[in-house]
Formats: C-alpha cells, sequence, structure tokens
C-alpha cells in the first residue's frame, strides 16, 4: 500500500523509487534496514519515517531532504498546538479511508472551562481533566486540551480564568472568543504556549489575523454551515501569511447533524481526492455544542454529545472539543480513537517472551498465551487480580488472538515447544507442568509429544486462573 501526496492538479500515488533517488542511496545500514530501497519501501508504507535516516539529515543532503519532505507533505497539512511534551499534532492525514494507509495523529479531545465559573470550580474541574487516566491494553488514554471559553465577553475575567488554567495545567489552550479585545487579553498571558485561536469568521477575521501573527499562534476558521464562505476565508487567513488553519464547518445536532457529516465528508474529500490546498486543513468537531441546543436533561445531552464524538471522530474529524467530564461519555471516545488510529495491517500485539508474576519460584506455574495485546494484557490482569506467582511465556502470534492463533496454526506444539526451550523455563523450575490456555486445548497432545512437557488446560477464562491454580496446583502425579 502506498500513500498519496499533494500535487497541484490533484493526487498522484508516492512510488518506493520517488523516495529512493533523493535518499544518499549509500546503503550504509544506520537506518537499521539492509539498503536505501529497503528503507524507501518502508517510508512509503509508513513503517518509518525520513527522519531515520542519519545521513539525510546532514548538510551534505539539505536540498533532498527539503525535497523529500515536500514529496511526502500530506493532503492535510498538520498543524501544532501548545509546547513541550504536552504539545499535540492536529492533522496530517495521507488518506481518505483507513484501509488505504494508517490514520495518523489521533485527534485531541479538549475540555472546556468558562469564564463564568469561580476560582474554586475552575481549579477542580481543572485538577479532574489532569487526572482523567484510563489503561486500556497496556496503553494510558487521557485528556489532550483544555478550551477556555469567554462566555461573559468580559476581558478581564477571560484573562484571570486563562491565567488560572494556564498555572494549573501544561495541556495544550484553545482560548474560544469572538470578540478581538478578549481574545488579545487571552493570549498576552500565553506567550510561548502556542494556544490555538478560535475563532476567525466573517466578521472578525481581520483582527484575529492580526493577532494569530503578533502571538505565533494557529486559528481556526469558522463559517457554520457554508463551506464557500469557509474556503474563502482560508484563502484570506492564508494570504496574511498565516500557515497553521484549522476548519469549522459547524457540528449541528438534531436534524441539522446529517449535514454535519456531509460537510465534514466533503471536505475530507476535496483534499484528499482532489487536491484541494484550501480545504486540505485539519476539521474541528464541536459535540459540546449540544449542550446550546434545546436542554431536554443533562443524561440526554451526554448521550447526545457521546455519540457525536464519536460519529465526527469516524468521519474526520481532527480535533474535538467537549463538555461533560463523564467516565461513560469520554471513555468510548477514547477507546474508539485508539482502535481507529492503529495501524490496519498489524494487530496490536506485545513482545513475546517470559513475564514472572509475583515471587514465582521452582514449584510455581508454567503459563502459556498469545502475543495479541488485548489478550496478554486481559491475562495478566487476571493473574494480578488472583496473586498468584507464577511465570508466563507469551508467544509470538503475529498479534492474533488464542483461538485465532490456534485455527490459523499460528500457535501450535512446535512453538510452544520453541517457547519452552527458548525462555530458559527448564532452569528456572524444578518440574515439567505447562499450563495451555482452554482456547488451545486441542493442541494438548501434540505438545506433550513434541515437548516432553505434561500439559494441563487451563480455563477458557482467564479469570479463572487463579481458581484453577488454586485447585490443581501443585498437580498431583499419577501413581
Amino acid at each position: 500500500m502506498t500513500k498519496t501526496a499533494e500535487k497541484k492538479k490533484g493526487i498522484r500515488e508516492i512510488s518506493p523509487i520517488d523516495v529512493y533517488k533523493l535518499l544518499p542511496r549509500t546503503n550504509c545500514g544506520e537506518c537499521g534496514v539492509p539498503n536505501c530501497m529497503a528503507f524507501a519501501t518502508k517510508v512509503v508504507n509508513g513503517e518509518v519515517v525520513i527522519e531515520g535516516c542519519p545521513p539525510i539529515l546532514t548538510a551534505r543532503y539539505q536540498d533532498a531532504h527539503a525535497k523529500l519532505g515536500e514529496l511526502l507533505a500530506p493532503p492535510i497539512r498538520a498543524v501544532f498546538i501548545g509546547t513541550g511534551e504536552h504539545a499535540v499534532t492536529i492533522g496530517g492525514k495521507h488518506v481518505l479511508q483507513r484501509h488505504e494507509f494508517t490514520y495518523q495523529n489521533p485527534p485531541p479531545i479538549a475540555i472546556d472551562v468558562s469564564d463564568e465559573m469561580d476560582p474554586a470550580a475552575v481549579k477542580a474541574r481543572v485538577t479532574e481533566i489532569n487526572g482523567f487516566s484510563y489503561s486500556y491494553i497496556g496503553r494510558t488514554l487521557s485528556l489532550d486540551a483544555i478550551a477556555v471559553r469567554s462566555v461573559t465577553g468580559d476581558p478581564e475575567k477571560f484573562k484571570a480564568v486563562v491565567t488560572q488554567v494556564t498555572t494549573g495545567s501544561d495541556l495544550p489552550l484553545i482560548l474560544c472568543a469572538h470578540d478581538p479585545t478578549v481574545m488579545r487579553a487571552g493570549l498576552e498571558i500565553n506567550t510561548g504556549r502556542r494556544p490555538l485561536i478560535y475563532a476567525a469568521n466573517g466578521k472578525n477575521w481581520r483582527e484575529m489575523a492580526d493577532l494569530a501573527v503578533t502571538f505565533g499562534s494557529p486559528v481556526v476558521a469558522s463559517v457554520p454551515g457554508d463551506l464557500s464562505l469557509l474556503r474563502s476565508i482560508v484563502k484570506t487567513l492564508q494570504a496574511c501569511g498565516i500557515k497553521e488553519i484549522i476548519l469549522d464547518p459547524g457540528t449541528f445536532g438534531d436534524e441539522g447533524f446529517a449535514g454535519t457529516v456531509h460537510s465534514f465528508s466533503a471536505i475530507r474529500k476535496a483534499a484528499c481526492k482532489d487536491g484541494d490546498p484550501l480545504f486540505g486543513l485539519p476539521i474541528l468537531g464541536t459535540p459540546i455544542s449540544v449542550w446550546t441546543g434545546q436542554e431536554l436533561s443533562e443524561e440526554i445531552n451526554r448521550w447526545q454529545e457521546a455519540y457525536t464524538a464519536s460519529m465526527l471522530m469516524t468521519r474526520y474529524a481532527d480535533l474535538l472539543i467537549m463538555h461533560s467530564l463523564d467516565g461513560w461519555v469520554l471513555l468510548p471516545q477514547l477507546i474508539w480513537r485508539f482502535g481507529l488510529y492503529t495501524d490496519p495491517r498489524k494487530p496490536v500485539s506485545v513482545e513475546p517472551g517470559l513475564r514472572t508474576f509475583g515471587d514465582p519460584g521452582p514449584d510455581s506455574p508454567v503459563l502459556i498465551t498469545s502475543n495479541y495485546a488485548l489478550t496478554f494484557f486481559t491475562v495478566e490482569s487476571d493473574i494480578k487480580t488472583a496473586k498468584t506467582d507464577c511465570y508466563l511465556i507469551v508467544i509470538e502470534t503475529g498479534g492474533l488472538s488464542v483461538e485465532a492463533a490456534v485455527a490459523g496454526r499460528y500457535l501450535n506444539a512446535e512453538k510452544i515447544t520453541d517457547a519452552l526451550r527458548e525462555s530458559g523455563i527448564e532452569k528456572m523450575v524444578n518440574h515439567r507442568h505447562v499450563i495451555l490456555p482452554g482456547l488451545a486445548a486441542r493442541l494438548s497432545g501434540e505438545t506433550e509429544e513434541a515437548s516432553g512437557w505434561r500439559v494441563l488446560v487451563g480455563p477458557r477464562d482467564s479469570s479463572g486462573i487463579g481458581k484453577m491454580i488454586r485447585e490443581h496446583w501443585p498437580v498431583k502425579e499419577e501413581s
């Protein structure tokens, strides 16, 4: 599969040869692959970045590096907000459909704080935003930014809340105000932090453009419901020298949501299929807008915000502003984002090898599992919950679950035998009993023959590991 590059008259595919011609072609191996052609292929397939070639970063190849940057530039420009370790990249997409190529740069989720809140409420909300975290198959999922909204229209109140948020959090900021005077008040105390300006529209674009240039901040072009005018505003902002722009075509709930999805799709198709540079920019979705309509109940608003966020993320939103901090609203977004932005060509996996839990000794049980990440972290959690001292051998199954790996012969007696030998477990325990997952029960006979180890079939669900070991370990030898 190859990624696409934006050209003046549309989109064409990049081949490894295009990249290879601009590489040093020394086959030095410093990139970790055998030769420059192999490296070029990995670059085109999105497996490595061009900066993985040390020679291309030297002064000798400066021109080639610049040409490669232009060649590999995605149709959707990347925009950066924030600084330091918490800075986020918005956009930078290469393709329209996920199956064509891995989606890049998961959309940051920002939670709002308004200037009508009292200092104690602001402090509590910022603390909750900073601390929101969820562990999911070995990854920590968290929130990415804070959107400070001007509700009062008072520059001093806005400045005070921005100051408090800036002091209380290192997360990137989105400053939300349509009044340039209010926006300036917020920007003046954020020099160097690169907050996102929300937003320039048909009325204030000149003043907002001046602020974006003065403070070096990216800006949102906002024209809800009118793509033609939105395109015009973008062109005008670019003429003012502003390169980092995010599009806000409007997020409408209820009867208008179909139009929202259509607008997001039309913008992304124009960029990826037609090479339209004015629409080749990240898109902002505002699920928070469901709270500004007719409020039926807080619970209904939360449901609407949850499904709106999920659908917009699916339909090309590169940044989301939300209001609810309820776990049942946010966790589906974080998990869906994680799934949507993993490489569709590669199962999510962990490194194979031997793991130890607790304080295992020579009489401790030995278990087997696959290297599919969801399987491994589920097994890991269940072992820790059961407080079991044991050894776990993770076998390379191509990132497939136990059942799929057994069916596809990615997990078989030979692999289990090799894993037992390579792990060195034979020198660590004084028994020869291994516990296979219940879903791999049909491999027990073959495994005993190939390995010389006696096989115990474990539960089909790893939540039963603790009970199984308590009841059947140590193994009673047959008389």
